[in-house]
């Protein structure tokens, strides 16, 4: 039987193609936060990204949905905060999705904690103490620096799971690192007048970024990380909020408000609803827009 030649090449043609779509395959990337989704979306602009959480959701607290289950299942990556943020529900993912690649920091999982120096680390730690991080605070996103040397280890880390890609991924580390650089000194010129003012924040979600502009937290209102605010821990604040020099009560974008409304209205103090990331509020749509947006709500306290 004799075959078209014609046939042969189209078919060769084909295969040839399909191998170098194969090739060129887009990174498939599973972000446990939003902050890290804009991250890789900086670094990887043609990547297939997905969040696994959104600002208005609490990090901590997260259900292994089948949805997930799935889109980690075809995760090349897996970029998250790290210090144990996750620990919750990362491991159950993880195991479920049966995805071998994204299991070890050797392969495809990224810690960003693990690539900077954390703040407030913790040498012990007992359930008395509440929901605290041994492994330091997880919320680094808010420190300019340390995000910067975040997203040097992440291009480093999807040139070396995706090495075809590695010069465009140089590229735009390159190009982000140009325009954060930039950035930095106009966000600290408008942070100056903030230095030396004094909070009440829930948690310690903006430590680093009270670290950064040189802010005060006073006083959390949770009496210990991750328990709500009782009647008499909040009549304690009242009575620090007394002293008439705190600024204002600060939340974040997924968390309750009922305790910080009630020391306002007592207090006559503010209170404030920053955006916990890219997505918390209107003005927040990537990471440049995020530090203008808190810095501009900060500054915009009377």
């Amino acid at each position: 039987m004799r075959i078209n030649s014609n046939v042969v090449k189209l078919a060769l043609v084909a295969l040839s193609a399909s191998y170098t779509g194969l090739a060129h395959a887009e990174l498939n990337v599973f972000a446990c936060e939003p902050e890290y989704a804009a991250l890789a979306k900086e670094l990887a602009p043609t990547a297939k990204i997905y969040s696994a959480t959104t600002a208005l959701q609490d990090p901590h607290q997260v259900q292994a949905r089948p949805s997930l289950i799935a889109k980690m299942r075809q995760a090349d990556l897996v970029v998250c905060a790290g210090a144990d943020l996750e620990v919750g529900w990362l491991p159950m993912l993880q195991m479920k999705s049966a995805n071998a690649k994204v299991r070890s920091t050797e392969q495809g999982l990224f810690f960003a904690a693990d690539q900077i120096e954390t703040l407030d680390k913790l040498a012990n730690v007992d359930r008395s103490m509440g929901d605290v991080h041994a492994q330091g605070n997880p919320h680094l996103h808010f420190d300019p620096t340390r995000l910067l040397n975040v997203a040097s280890a992440l291009s480093a880390k999807m040139s070396q799971i995706d090495p075809a890609g590695a010069a465009n991924y140089q590229q735009s580390l390159a190009d982000f690192t140009t325009r954060w650089q930039a950035a930095i000194p106009r966000w600290e010129e408008q942070a100056k007048g903030l230095q030396g003012k004094k909070v009440i924040a829930y948690h310690s979600s903006f430590r680093y970024l009270f670290n950064w502009i040189g802010i005060e937290q006073v006083a959390d209102l949770e009496p210990k990380p991750g328990l709500a605010p009782t009647s008499g821990h909040l009549a304690s604040l009242l009575t620090r909020a007394e002293q008439r020099d705190i600024l204002a009560v600060v939340v974040a974008s997924y968390q309750d408000e009922r305790g910080a409304k009630w020391l306002g209205e007592k207090a006559n103090l503010p209170v404030l609803m920053l955006p916990m990331s890219v997505g918390g509020n209107d003005s927040s749509k990537d990471l440049f827009s995020l530090y203008d947006s808190v810095i501009s709500l900060l500054n915009g306290v009377k």
